[in-house]
C-alpha cells in the first residue's frame, strides 16, 4: 500500500495507548499487518515530525502521525558525528540532523538490539571520539582504549543540527550542568523563518501543555521564564528571513515556540503552528526544521578557560537558502 502524500492523522484521547501499527491499520481501511509494518520499517511514517520505525510504539493523545510518499533518508551513523573538541573532561560535537541527543526514559529499558536500530547522539559520541583519536594513536603505533559513556548536560531537538557538549567525568557533568541551569553559557542559533523578522526580544512563560497537548506560552505568571533575542541576518523580500537567536534561557523547544507564536514559524515546522490570526505560508520546501546551533560557549570545568566554538550551516540549510536567493 502506498500512502497518500502528506496524509496526516491526529491521535485522540480514544486512540491513546494504541500501537502505531494498530492505529495506522484502522486509519488505512483495514490494511494488512504486514503492509502496515513494512510501511513503518521503511521510514514512511513520522510522529510529531520525527521518523518512527517502531511498529509497537504506544501513541499519546495529541500526537500527529504523518505518512510520507517517499521514504525518509537513513538515520546518521557515528561517522557523521564530527568531534569539534575533546579532552579528558569534555567533548564538543557537531550533531547532524535526524537523531535525538539522548534516549527517552521509556526507551532505556529496550533490549540492545532494538536500541541499535536507531542510536542516539550520546550513544554515538564514544565511537566518534575513538575515531577522532585513532589518527593520533595510529601515528604512535597504539590503539585507543575503549571509551566510557559520555554524560549529557543539555540537549537539542532531533531535527536541529549543530553544537552539543557532553561531560566525560562526574565532576565535569555537575559543573557544566550548573552553567546551563544558571544560563551563563553562550548559545547562538540560526533559523530560517517565514515572513520578515526584525530585531527584538521575545519573552514569555512556557508550560508543558498550552491546552492542546503541546508546549507553549501560558499568558500569565505560570510556567518557566523564557527569553529569546532575535535579529535578522539575511532577508528574502517579505517572505523569509534568516535570523540569529541568542538564548538568555534554554527551555525545551523555546526558539520554535517563540518564533511560531509571533507569526514567524521556522521553515519546515510541523508541530508549532502560528496563531490563526497570522497569515503564514511556508513554500520553502524545507526538508526539516531549519534550525542550527551555530555557536556554543562555556567555562571549562577544570581549567576555568572560556571556550567558544562555531559550526557552519549544514548542506541542507544551505540548499534551501540558495534556492530562496535564486527566487
Amino acid at each position: 500500500m502506498k500512502p497518500s502524500p502528506g496524509q496526516v492523522h491526529h491521535v485522540t484521547a480514544a486512540d491513546r495507548g494504541q500501537t502505531l501499527a494498530a492505529f495506522l491499520r484502522a486509519r488505512l481501511g483495514g490494511a494488512s499487518w504486514g503492509r502496515v509494518q513494512k510501511m513503518i520499517r521503511s521510514r514512511h511514517v513520522m510522529i510529531h515530525g520525527n521518523i518512527c520505525t517502531d511498529a509497537a510504539r504506544r501513541l499519546k493523545d495529541g500526537e500527529v502521525v504523518k505518512l510520507l510518499e517517499a521514504a525518509a533518508s537513513a538515520p546518521p551513523k557515528p561517522d557523521d558525528v564530527r568531534v569539534v573538541y575533546v579532552d579528558d573532561q569534555v567533548v564538543v560535537v557537531d550533531k547532524p540532523t535526524g537523531i535525538t541527543t539522548t534516549r527517552h526514559t521509556e526507551e532505556r529499558s529496550w533490549p540492545t538490539r532494538r536500541r541499535q536500530v536507531q542510536q542516539t547522539l550520546d550513544e554515538m559520541v564514544p565511537e566518534a571520539i575513538a575515531t577522532h583519536l585513532a589518527r593520533t594513536f595510529a601515528a604512535r603505533g597504539k590503539r585507543p582504549r575503549r571509551l566510557p559513556p559520555v554524560r549529557a548536560v543539555h540537549r537539542i531537538d532531533r531535527e536541529t543540527s549543530g553544537l552539543v557538549v557532553f561531560a566525560r567525568t562526574v565532576p565535569a557533568e555537575r559543573i557544566l550542568a550548573e552553567q546551563f541551569r544558571a544560563h551563563t553559557t553562550h548559545r547562538r542559533y540560526l533559523a530560517l523563518c517565514v515572513g520578515r523578522v526584525g530585531v527584538g526580544t521575545i519573552q514569555s512563560n512556557l508550560i508543558r501543555d498550552r491546552g492542546d497537548g503541546r508546549r507553549g506560552s501560558s499568558g500569565n505568571e505560570e510556567g518557566k521564564r523564557a527569553v529569546t533575542h532575535v535579529a535578522p541576518v539575511e532577508q528574502f523580500g517579505d517572505d523569509y528571513t534568516l535570523v540569529e537567536c541568542r538564548l538568555e534561557t534554554g527551555r525545551t523547544h523555546q526558539i520554535r515556540i517563540h518564533l511560531s507564536e509571533i507569526g514567524h514559524p521556522i521553515c519546515g515546522e510541523r508541530v508549532y503552528s502560528a496563531p490563526r490570526h497570522f497569515e503564514v505560508v511556508d513554500a520553502s520546501n524545507a526538508p526539516r526544521v531549519m534550525l542550527h546551533a551555530a555557536e556554543l560557549g562555556f567555562v571549562h570545568p577544570l581549567s576555568g578557560d572560556d571556550l567558544r566554538f562555531e559550526s557552519p550551516l549544514p548542506a541542507d540549510i544551505k540548499k534551501v537558502l540558495k534556492s530562496l536567493r535564486h527566487q
